[in-house]
């Protein structure tokens, strides 16, 4: 039997009536998402208005000089054809500022900036508007680490966090996101020339199968049995995900108390 995700058209009603119930219990009227003209937050847009009614969905695009023409028209396509209104900020020189001011040249280190620049935009649109910040990492980042604290990783609701990369791109088919965008090479754009899959060191099919063998509780050789992975590789994901717990926590708590937040303070 192999580790394959499967999609199931039930999990896009779970979702739509987990953003429903969310936008309902925070009183707020606005979601607000960061679209990259890639295939999370296309489908996070589509989710959203599916749950919440396109008047309630803002697209946010933030440009700068890494941004390629072609998911800005993609953005602006999928905008109109959804309904949505559509901000465009362009945060190149907050960048430059950031990386002027601390004396960083690394490209990774201002990938990280301008991750939390984003953040910082987004914020500040869903405060002005009263909204929630919608969040488009998937399961197989979220297990890995791929993202930047406080930054991709710095949302309100994260209505893909429990589905894996390859149901998202299921998902996508279901809900008619257009082809090309389902087929775009996967990149946060936070340096010139990244890919997910050149930084992660495997494709999203490898990492999907060694996780939901983890998931479903196998051990490293089960999981090297019913896949073609060596065991070396399905060890490597598994140290991606040990070494990134960290990502996946609100800040450590010592307990002092009767009740700990992040311990045994459940809400």
């Amino acid at each position: 039997m192999s580790l394959r995700p499967s999609f199931k058209p039930d999990q896009v009603r779970i979702v739509e009536s987990f953003l429903g119930d969310s936008f309902r219990q925070a009183g707020k009227s606005l979601a607000v998402v960061g679209m990259s003209g890639g295939l999370d937050s296309s489908v996070v847009a589509y989710l959203c208005v599916r749950a919440l009614g396109a008047d309630r969905v803002t697209a946010l695009f933030m440009r700068d000089e890494l941004s390629d023409p072609e998911d800005l028209r993609d953005v602006e396509e999928m905008s109109e054809e959804l309904g949505i209104s559509l901000e465009i900020v362009d945060i190149s020189s907050m960048v430059k500022e950031f990386s002027n001011s601390l004396g960083i040249d690394d490209p990774k280190l201002q990938g990280n900036i301008r991750a939390r620049c984003r953040m910082i935009v987004a914020y500040y649109i869903s405060n002005r508007r009263d909204g929630l910040v919608v969040g488009t990492g998937n399961k197989s980042e979220l297990l890995v680490g791929y993202l930047t604290k406080f930054g991709d990783g710095g949302v309100d609701l994260l209505p893909l966090g429990d589905l894996y990369k390859s149901q998202v791109r299921e998902m996508a088919r279901y809900l008619g996101v257009p082809e090309r965008i389902i087929k775009k090479v996967p990149s946060p754009g936070l340096w010139k020339g990244q890919t997910d899959e050149g930084e992660l060191g495997f494709s999203y099919e490898e990492l999907d199968q060694v996780l939901l063998g983890l998931e479903l509780g196998l051990t490293s050789e089960e999981i090297r049995d019913r896949t073609e992975m060596s065991l070396q590789r399905v060890r490597e994901v598994e140290g991606m995900v040990s070494r990134t717990v960290h990502k996946r926590k609100m800040p450590l708590i010592p307990k002092v108390g009767v009740r700990t937040l992040g311990l045994d303070w459940r809400e």
